[in-house]
């Protein structure tokens, strides 16, 4: 199993629905499930990965302050950001026709990086991103107009 440093954890009002629809339109797999004693999903935990790399956990609205977005209102306050193999715009594809809501077409970064967003079935804030160019900080920078502060960018 990989072994992240920050796991997010999903709420969805209906986790198990949510794991097939993860798997069907994002390519994600189970790689934990753990069911609440008499079926209870408030009790239940899961774990998800793509291609075998990170975890995300899914779980329910066990508690008043964890909400799936659609319970509120359609508010994110944040979204998760996914590396994926392959295809992009194929990947982008799958997840229109499995009913993502696609907020922005795929289309490349000035650092380098084809991207897209998504919402998912419950209106989480999803972005999938593919490199497909080595970018120079100096040429990103120009591109924005601003200085850019980063460890690890020549």
């Amino acid at each position: 199993m990989d072994n992240p440093t920050f796991v997010p954890a999903l709420s969805y009002r209906d986790p198990k629905a949510a794991l097939a629809w993860l798997e069907h339109a994002f390519g994600f797999e189970t790689t934990m499930a753990i069911e609440g004693a008499d079926g209870d999903v408030t009790t239940s935990h899961y774990e998800m990965a793509l291609a075998g790399q990170g975890r995300i956990m899914v779980g329910a609205e066990w508690a008043e302050w964890t909400k799936s977005p659609l319970s509120a209102g359609g508010v994110n306050t944040q979204s998760l950001h996914v590396e994926v193999p392959g295809d992009l715009d194929e990947h982008c594809e799958r997840a229109r026709a499995a009913g993502a809501v696609i907020v922005r077409e795929p289309e490349d970064q000035f650092y380098g990086d084809r991207v897209y967003q998504a919402l998912d079935l419950e209106q989480h804030n999803w972005s999938f991103s593919v490199h497909v160019r080595d970018v120079a900080r100096a040429d990103a920078e120009e591109a924005i107009g601003a200085k850019i502060e980063a460890k690890n960018w020549a």
